[in-house]
């Protein structure tokens, strides 16, 4: 039986087909023909305010525009999370939409003593970057600081591993490469990793 898988789309910019378009649209075709149900979150699709106060995230309530997304991240055992790396890390808009839908009492509850409590335990990650640097070199050199910290920081202090890192630069200089590149999207929606 195959798993059920998330793929939240992270570009900000719905109105232009982009690389990582492309490659969730590929992703996400690959496993529903392999036999996983697939479920697609399209950030920039979606109208929601930013936070601005710390009192809106610890006892505000998430927008109605977010209820069909936050559903959908509870019901899947997998999350496929792709974006293009913006000043070394996520772009704000996918920033802001974990922080909309990471509030306590989804991602978290604070209990009296302690760290609080995971509440997304059992699902694991995938985070897929795109980025115009060489690869090797945000990872080495910027340590993939911005990348590890959303992992630290969001998904695994919900609960969420394990979680896989997959990075991607330069894009791709070639129809050949960008060929290989959507293969290889197809091999991981197929084995649902």
């Amino acid at each position: 039986m195959g798993k059920r898988i998330v793929v939240i789309q992270g570009h900000p910019d719905s109105a232009a087909p982009h690389l990582l378009h492309a490659m969730a649209d590929t992703y996400a075709k690959a496993a529903q023909e392999a036999g996983h149900e697939v479920r697609r979150i399209d950030v920039a699709a979606l109208d929601f305010p930013l936070l601005r106060r710390p009192d809106d995230f610890e006892t505000g309530t998430p927008p109605a525009s977010l209820d069909q997304a936050r559903a959908d991240l509870v019901w899947a055992e997998h999350w496929v999370i792709l974006f293009p790396l913006w000043l070394g890390t996520l772009p704000a808009l996918l920033k802001a939409f974990f922080e909309q839908t990471f509030r306590p009492g989804f991602a978290m509850q604070r209990v009296d003593h302690g760290f609080p409590k995971k509440l997304l335990k059992g699902r694991s990650a995938h985070v897929i970057v795109t980025m115009g640097m060489p690869s090797l070199f945000y990872r080495w050199v910027y340590g993939a600081h911005g990348v590890r910290a959303f992992e630290r920081n969001i998904l695994r202090f919900a609960g969420i591993a394990p979680i896989r890192r997959t990075l991607i630069g330069p894009p791709p200089s070639s129809r050949e490469k960008g060929e290989r590149l959507l293969a290889k999207m197809r091999t991981l929606g197929a084995a649902g990793g």
